[in-house]
């Protein structure tokens, strides 16, 4: 029994480890994974574990213990309904807890007394309807972050957040609250961000207590739709609080008509935000202003669902309220029309956002409201219409050329593709120019020259030629330029941003068009790693942002998808000058030494016996069929033709019985090669009489004589030759490509001719013998 308990422990405990992901930064994710448990074997270094989306219920004092380093603990979105007194006690380090949304039907303050350094505390979405009857963040003196309230909590009491100084953000998800004890939130000072989801009833005595510790106070996911439901918000005329925002609030005339009298009155308030709000009505509700110092200076609207936009009335009740504004942004709410009187009513406007609108060009035209020598917005400087219907760049050019202060405009994400190559007039202080994205397939000259900062990335561009003077900064990423733009005037660009287009290469010759250039992003282009490009860009890598990741070969195929400065190319390729010349110097060293071999062997002399010696053999053989016509062919050095001339023809001619001798001088036929002619006297003779001498050594046609004569050996097998010694020959004198002779003179018998007469006698008659 005990063994097999013992091997469930163990195969719950690997399942365990096997449910959790962990890193060699300590942290482990058991996220999502089914458990009903804290794991008890993860590692002990432990600093971050998310324990979050599983089917825990309760949390007991030993969970945690071996978990003494933890850092972050996420036990959000679990069934956890018990947490015992202790259970965090070992976690000293603790500085982030989140126990969100889990059954917590009550708090308790034992739970956090150990966790001096805990930053940021999480309790929203539990069962809880109040924080206890004893101060439930005392021991926090570390807390900046917290969050609590669910759909059941109703009450706050005067000590609930006894203990906490300050913090950096206050959540309070409380839409069903009931009762607030006045005071409640006056303690904490300041409060960076505080949001606040409630009743109406109660949220002036909540925004009473904020009024002088809040710095951005936002309300969320609350309805406004009476006329006195804002009426809590005049707590705000003499407050700390700089941002008054709304996220997800629902507004009508009425209300939005009374919120801006409020507003028309704030002293320190400076920023109004209305984020993903809805706006019931048509703009009838009109708001009585008096000439009031208003702080406001900043409004943001961004996704104001307006229903009734298309019948929405004039807005010439709120012009007193917007004359101070210096920065205004309303994006994405289907702004089409900016009305000419309002446009003007902002007379120190100096930032304008109307990205992700309906502007089209005529009705630019009209909201820039120009006639009687001036026209709207004379303190602009910074102007977005990126995203609207925007078609033609000239017309901008036109409606914003009588904005005076214009340094900055963003055209991005409009459609100007089909633009006019004309040139433009811009406002004559314009520095910085956005038309990224926005179909270009060509810059025309309607560019001011003014520009500093151009963007014209995400279009279709295959060159830039234009010249800007002054320009500093150009961003052309997302293009389809092969190269730099040598035929550019930029005499001061200092960052180029030429990213994702189709650039082979770059030199030097092309940075010296950009003499001040100090930055260039390149990165992710079609570059072609020649050896030359390869050695450059690794030399400037300086000058190259991003290097050297995304800088990487599309070819050669060899290197393809790897870093430039990890790009090894073949000798061949980078070298091959050298190599040339290296492979040439070998070649012609080789044929040298060959050529000294062939010399020093005499190749050639033997390559020629041999073309001779393969010709006799291709000859038929014609001994059989062919008349022996001599008694012997006499081979001999022309230097011994006397000898033979005067000596032996007489007496081998005129002997008894009388030789026929074939004799070159007379037998040989006119016209035949001479080689032919020696082939056929040796074929037609029964023998081949050799004269040596040292003059026949010396003799190339004697050596020709000589082999063809072996040669007749081996393929008629037929021994006819005679050696008669004229001289003595010593054997050292003999060159080493008469190998036949020495030979024959070391296997045949031969004759000598004898300087004294008596003996001369013998020697012919052994002659005519051999014969």
């Amino acid at each position: 029994c005990c063994l097999i308990c013992s091997l469930v422990a163990l195969t719950h405990s690997l399942y365990e480890a096997k449910a959790c992901i962990c890193d060699g930064m300590n942290f482990c994710n058991c996220s999502s994974r089914h458990l009903t448990a804290i794991p008890t074997n993860l590692p002990k270094q432990l600093q971050r574990l998310d324990m979050s989306n599983n089917l825990i219920q309760e949390i007991t004092d030993t969970d945690l213990q071996p978990y003494k380093e933890l850092e972050v603990l996420l036990m959000n979105n679990n069934d956890i309904h018990s947490i015992s007194q202790n259970a965090f006690q070992s976690l000293a380090n603790l500085e982030e807890l989140d126990i969100s949304y889990n059954k917590l039907t009550s708090m308790l303050p034992t739970w956090f007394r150990h966790l001096q350094n805990l930053k940021q505390l999480n309790l929203l979405g539990n069962q809880y309807t109040s924080l206890g009857e004893s101060s439930l963040f005392s021991a926090l003196s570390s807390l900046k972050d917290l969050k609590i309230g669910n759909g059941n909590f109703e009450a706050f009491h005067r000590h609930d957040f006894d203990g906490v100084l300050s913090l950096d953000n206050l959540y309070l998800n409380i839409s069903n609250l009931r009762q607030y004890a006045n005071g409640t939130l006056k303690t904490i000072k300041p409060i960076r961000h505080v949001t606040i989801t409630t009743n109406i009833p109660l949220l002036p005595d909540i925004l009473t207590d904020l009024s002088l510790s809040a710095i951005v106070l936002e309300m969320k996911n609350m309805s406004f739709t009476l006329h006195g439901d804002v009426e809590s918000f005049t707590a705000l005329t003499d407050t700390t609080v700089k941002v008054l925002m709304y996220r997800e609030c629902l507004l009508t005339d009425n209300s939005a008509a009374r919120l801006i009298e409020i507003i028309n009155t704030y002293k320190n308030v400076t920023d109004f935000d209305l984020l993903d709000c809805t706006l019931e009505g048509t703009g009838q509700g009109a708001p009585i202003l008096k000439d009031e110092n208003s702080s406001l200076t900043t409004v943001v609207i961004k996704n104001l669902y307006i229903p009734n936009f298309y019948i929405f009335s004039d807005l010439s009740s709120v012009y007193k309220v917007v004359r101070k504004i210096k920065s205004v942004t309303c994006v994405d709410s289907k702004v089409f029309l900016m009305p000419c009187h309002f446009s003007r009513s902002f007379m120190m406007m100096e930032y304008l956002d109307l990205s992700g609108n309906i502007l089209t060009d005529l009705l630019l035209q009209g909201a820039s409201c120009f006639y009687d020598g001036y026209g709207a917005w004379p303190s602009l400087k910074t102007l977005n219409v990126s995203r609207n219907r925007l078609l033609s760049l000239p017309k901008v050019a036109e409606t914003l050329v009588h904005v005076p202060s214009l340094t900055s405009i963003d055209l991005s994400q409009n459609s100007f593709g089909g633009s006019s190559s004309s040139s433009c007039t811009w406002p004559a202080n314009l520095k910085s120019l956005n038309i990224s994205n926005c179909q270009i397939r060509h810059i025309s000259d309607c560019i001011p020259v003014t520009l500093e900062h151009l963007d014209v990335s995400f279009n279709n561009l295959e060159e830039f030629r234009l010249s800007l003077p002054d320009l500093k900064e150009l961003y052309i990423s997302e293009n389809r330029l092969t190269k730099l733009p040598a035929d550019a005037h930029l005499p001061r660009l200092n960052l180029f941003i030429i990213r994702e287009n189709r650039l082979i290469d770059f030199f030097q010759s092309d940075l010296n068009f950009f003499p001040n250039l100090t930055g260039l992003d390149g990165r992710n282009n079609n570059y072609f790693c020649s050896c030359q490009f390869v050695d450059f860009v690794s030399k400037n890598h300086k000058l190259l942002v991003g290097w050297p990741h995304d800088y990487v070969c599309d070819s050669p195929t060899s290197v393809r998808d790897n870093q430039i400065d990890k790009a090894n190319l073949p000798l061949l390729m980078c070298h091959k000058t050298l190599v040339v010349t290296l492979t040439c110097i070998i070649l012609i060293l080789g044929i040298t030494f060959i050529l000294a071999l062939c010399y020093y062997f005499h190749i050639a002399w033997y390559v020629k016996m041999t073309c001779a010696w393969l010709k006799a053999k291709r000859r038929p053989l014609k001994v059989l069929d062919r008349e022996i016509c001599y008694d012997a062919y006499v081979s001999y050095s022309e230097r011994d033709s006397e000898w033979v001339e005067n000596m032996m023809l007489p007496l081998l001619e005129n002997g008894d019985p009388p030789f026929k001798i074939c004799f070159h001088k007379r037998d040989f036929v006119p016209g035949k090669t001479i080689i032919d002619n020696i082939i056929d006297a040796m074929e037609t003779s029964y023998k081949t009489l050799f004269i040596l001498s040292e003059h026949f050594v010396q003799s190339e046609w004697c050596k020709y004589e000589l082999e063809f004569s072996h040669f007749r050996l081996f393929d008629e097998n037929n021994d006819t030759a005679i050696l008669v010694i004229l001289e003595p020959i010593e054997r050292s004198t003999v060159p080493k490509r008469f190998a036949k002779l020495r030979k024959l003179m070391n296997t045949k018998t031969y004759l000598k001719w004898p300087t004294e007469e008596e003996e001369q006698e013998v020697f012919w008659t052994n002659l005519k013998e051999a014969l």
